[in-house]
């Protein structure tokens, strides 16, 4: 691309800074490149640490194209997929087994993951390494470093071991024998080592977008993979197959490669892309019964044979006709897209809301939404309206495609993608503004109340949340207090997403953090529900909600009595639990008595001693109660749509929602 050229009517991308480069990350200078900017990398993956290690082993064979060349006849599958023809150059052998694998990063993706699979696969021991001392210490506790429902559980199991008991219940027409299990998921600092002996490398470090230099807002920063591609260049066996993890730009697999053959040039390594498609809260969930594994893999033979080996692992407990297997750049393209169309379905509906609120006809942005979801084109998925979407993923990912789009010099689609992050700014800041008007254009001299800061419910992650943005613009009007309280999240997150959001000191003095709801609403003038935790939807009608997943599950019988005389998979196993808790009629978590006792923390355990616990334990909002400690003319307002509106208006609460007619 000529840098030269003048650019007169490209999009606007956020904070860029001159001309733009190509999106693909580039292989110049990679190998020769030890340090890399990293302003907004994590200290535990800055570039350099990744650096360590011992000497290169030797090397032998020459490794395969990076590339994905032209494809191979292919045939139809019954179900509708394409596979290669038998007999072609393209048909994979049976791959070899797989007895050892390693994560290298211990975050949001990289944890959960190598636990699932650790859990369905007992035979591999899977290695999740860290540079970060302090989060692999969480790991090999009770108070893991991230909130996801059910994933204590998969941890113990796979990283203590099990006892061994036996089954016996009434739709049982013999006791089971479940033997005892042993260990296989491992937690440490240890990442030469573990690199040195796996099978499978795992790459799930961080791709913050850039703050940065060229394409800085906008392009995703790879200078943790080129890291830790370095390091696992130095390291690896030859033969070992590296997956990409991390959501990264289109081309990544291509620069793995080419910091491999720098450094191995001679040692053949296959890169696969295998992005994960887990929405944080049902990530576990998501993991056990996922709507597809998606592989990427060069277009050649030991391309395919690696995509084999892994499809292999996955096998264990995912049907073979939800596991796709694509080219490398599709896989990475899929990723992006994925979640910006869901991201788009989300802005779709914020836009809808707007107009149900200002045409002042009685219209219901929740009806809207009923009427759309009963479409068979559509679905029901991702059209709830609210004030807008967080997290680290969607923004980020709509941000690259965006950038991706203008670098090829599609202008008209890089805004339509933009348009997708415009109308999420503007409902936050519609919400904002509007708080602001209903209380007499001030908050001087007023306490707001927040209610939920984590960027979803079911999980304590604080990353570009929702909320941050709209306490900031609410701390510019000068509130006396914004008080804070969210069930999942530590205090110390929360202060750091707001100290790092740009306000002054004079406004970060005027807000609190709480350790509950009473504490926040006390004097309040209104409350503002910013995720949609359960525990904030109040005792609707006179029945509380239920908080902590004990919900009766269909147990499917069949699935146990077909394999009565088998040694039961993790996934049966879960069944027998279901069952259990069935005839128990409990929601504990461990019926059948398998899980090994927690090692007790060290004395002053941080997260003892602050009584941080499940989510599932916090105390679901007495609106009746909230009602007699606020100031009139106790305003809610529902950012989420998750209360009852009409009961706390029988309250004398006035109730706004998002979409739910004029404010």
């Amino acid at each position: 691309m000529d840098m030269r050229r003048v650019e007169t009517s490209r999009p606007v991308l956020p904070n860029l800074h001159g001309h733009l480069a190509r999106s693909f990350p580039s292989s110049q200078s990679l190998a020769s490149s030890q340090n890399s900017p990293g302003a907004s990398t994590p200290n535990s993956w800055a570039a350099n640490p990744w650096a360590r290690g011992t000497g290169t082993p030797e090397t032998s064979p020459p490794s395969t194209r990076a590339h994905s060349p032209e494809l191979k006849p292919k045939a139809t599958t019954e179900d509708g997929n394409t596979s290669p023809v038998v007999g072609s150059p393209d048909t994979p052998q049976i791959p070899k087994a797989v007895k050892n694998i390693c994560f290298v990063g211990a975050g949001f993706v990289g944890g959960p993951t190598a636990a699932v699979i650790a859990y369905h696969n007992p035979e591999i021991l899977v290695n999740v390494v860290d540079l970060n001392e302090q989060r692999v210490a969480a790991w090999n506790s009770c108070h893991l470093p991230i909130h996801e429902n059910g994933l204590l559980k998969v941890v113990r199991t796979a990283r203590d071991g099990t006892l061994g008991t036996t089954v016996t219940l009434p739709d049982l027409d013999r006791a089971i024998e479940l033997d005892a299990r042993q260990p296989n998921l491992v937690f440490s600092t240890k990442v030469v080592e573990a690199i040195e002996e796996a099978d499978i490398i795992f790459i799930c470090v961080n791709t913050p977008t850039k703050t940065y230099g060229l394409g800085a807002g906008s392009m995703a920063d790879v200078s943790a993979i080129e890291s830790a591609t370095r390091t696992v260049a130095k390291n690896a066996r030859e033969g070992t197959i590296i997956v990409e993890k991390s959501t990264v730009p289109c081309g990544t697999a291509r620069m793995i490669q080419d910091i491999l053959r720098y450094h191995r040039p001679e040692t053949s390594f296959e890169v696969l892309s295998n992005p994960e498609f887990l929405a944080e809260g049902t990530a576990v969930e998501n993991l056990m019964h996922p709507d597809r594994i998606l592989i990427g893999s060069a277009q050649t033979l030991p391309g395919l044979r690696a995509a084999a080996a892994l499809k292999a692992v996955y096998a264990a407990w995912v049907p073979a006709a939800r596991i796709v297997t694509v080219n490398t750049f599709s896989s990475e393209l899929a990723k992006l897209v994925a979640n910006t169309m869901l991201a788009q379905r989300i802005s779709s509906m914020n836009a809808v809301s707007a107009m149900c609120e200002e045409l002042g006809l009685g219209a219901d942005v929740d009806d809207v939404s009923l009427a759309l979801g009963k479409d068979s084109r559509i679905g029901p998925k991702f059209l709830q309206a609210g004030v807008g979407f967080g997290g680290s993923c969607f923004e980020k990912d709509i941000l690259n495609l965006a950038y991706l789009a203008s670098e090829l010099r599609l202008d008209a689609v890089a805004e339509y993608w933009l348009g997708i992050l415009r109308i999420n700014e503007y409902q936050r800041q519609r919400y904002a503004r509007n708080v602001v008007r209903e209380l007499n254009g001030s908050l001087r001299g007023k306490k707001i109340a927040v209610l939920g800061f984590a960027f979803k419910d079911g999980t304590n992650d604080t990353r570009n949340s929702i909320a941050v943005h709209i306490i900031k613009d609410l701390a510019e009007e000068m509130p006396r207090e914004i008080a804070i309280f969210d069930p999942g999240c530590a205090r110390a997150d929360i202060l750091d997403e707001i100290q790092n959001s740009g306000l002054t000191q004079s406004q970060l003095e005027r807000i609190k953090i709480c350790t509950g709801w009473r504490e926040t609403a006390q004097d309040s003038s209104a409350v503002c529900v910013l995720t949609q935790w359960k525990h904030f939807r109040g005792c609707q009608m006179g029945r509380p909600p239920k908080l902590s997943g004990t919900e009766t599950k269909l147990v499917d019988l069949s699935l146990l009595q077909a394999h009565q005389h088998d040694s039961p998979t993790e996934m049966r196993i879960r069944a027998l639990e279901d069952l259990a808790r069935r005839e128990q009629q409990s929601p504990i978590e461990d019926p059948l008595g398998r899980l090994k006792p927690l090692t007790p923390c060290p004395e002053g355990c941080k997260d003892c001693t602050l009584g941080i616990g499940s989510p599932e334990e916090a105390e679901t909002v007495d609106w009746v109660e909230v009602a007699q400690m606020m100031q009139e003319p106790r305003w809610v307002f529902d950012g989420r749509n998750v209360v009852n509106t009409l009961e706390l208006q029988a309250l004398g609460f006035r109730v706004r929602g998002i979409g739910k007619g004029p404010w």
